[in-house]
């Protein structure tokens, strides 16, 4: 097998998407499409199924794509640790993360990128979900985990690492709170609180203002972290929306998190300014992504989950 076709299958059997394959490896579909068709005939038969909807690897394909992947990560490491040696990959690497467990999966990725680059050193910082960007901007940081949107033009999205599914947060005593599940119809029961210096794109995106059914939501009071959050919920001045894992690292004896049942997980994504794309950076987050469930669900990577 040629390099290209090698690289053409990996990213196919980790998209499992013709045209995102196509966009990560800069080719047309359509000569996406012709690789794996040569790469079949020659092999004897279909590595993927492909219908309108949806493509898959085959069992053979999966037998492939397990054999050939630990290889050529041994191969893909080997290039980038001479090409790192050649550019110096050394200095400081500052990164923010806003979650525990966003900064589990930091600690994960930090242990194998010194063991590859020692000349470099990552410094951690814990921030709030408000000042993650603001540090992105003001060069505070180099790289931050959070959850998007961000509308900040200078600031680069990259690839989502994890989803977490939401939960409403009430306080203890309130009667959802002995609920195993509650629907978005649920924000019109209390008022919901706001975050405090959040965008406007991420309130927009993660504060509604009416229920799928029409309902108006009362706004509460305004938190500027995560802990004054949860004062609120506990002292019954309204609900909040977290991640459904913040009850497990934020349990606390006057609020309860009841999970939702109709809501699309929040997705957690790296960011990095435009202008700091270095190498250094460049291999950091390379390093995450090995580690991040979303790419070891869907290429097969062994890492464990950050828990």
């Amino acid at each position: 097998m040629e390099r290209y076709e090698i690289e053409t299958f990996l990213t196919l059997a980790e998209e499992l998407h013709f045209a995102r394959t196509a966009e990560r490896l800069r080719l047309s579909p359509g000569r996406v499409s012709q690789t794996i068709k040569t790469l079949e005939r020659r092999l004897g038969g279909p590595l993927f199924e492909r219908s309108s909807r949806r493509v898959d690897l085959t069992p053979v394909g999966r037998q492939l794509h397990a054999e050939l992947l630990p290889a050529h990560q041994q191969i893909q490491r080997a290039l980038d640790n001479a090409s790192a040696t050649f550019a110096g990959i050394s200095g400081v690497l500052r990164v923010g993360f806003t979650t525990p467990w966003s900064g589990a999966l930091f600690l994960r990725a930090v242990e194998a990128f010194n063991s590859r680059h020692p000349r470099c050193t990552v410094q951690l910082q814990e921030l709030t979900y408000n000042a993650a960007v603001t540090a992105l901007r003001d060069e505070d940081v180099d790289l931050v985990i959070t959850v998007p949107p961000v509308e900040e033009p200078a600031i680069t999205v990259g690839p989502v690492l994890f989803s977490e599914p939401r939960a409403l947060v009430v306080p203890a005593d309130h009667p959802l709170a002995t609920r195993g599940a509650v629907s978005l119809e649920e924000l019109a029961v209390l008022p919901l609180i706001m975050g405090a210096g959040m965008s406007h794109a991420w309130q927009d995106a993660h504060f509604l203002l009416r229920t799928p059914q029409g309902r108006t939501i009362p706004q509460g009071p305004a938190a500027s972290g995560w802990q004054e959050t949860l004062a609120l919920v506990g002292a019954g001045k309204g609900a909040s929306v977290a991640p459904l894992r913040a009850g497990l690292y934020h349990g606390r004896p006057d609020v309860a998190y009841v999970p939702f049942d109709d809501t699309p997980p929040l997705d957690y994504a790296l960011m990095w300014r435009d202008a700091g794309d270095t190498a250094r950076l460049r291999e950091f987050v390379q390093t995450v992504r090995e580690f991040s469930p979303e790419t070891a669900g869907r290429s097969g990577n062994r890492h464990s989950a950050p828990a």
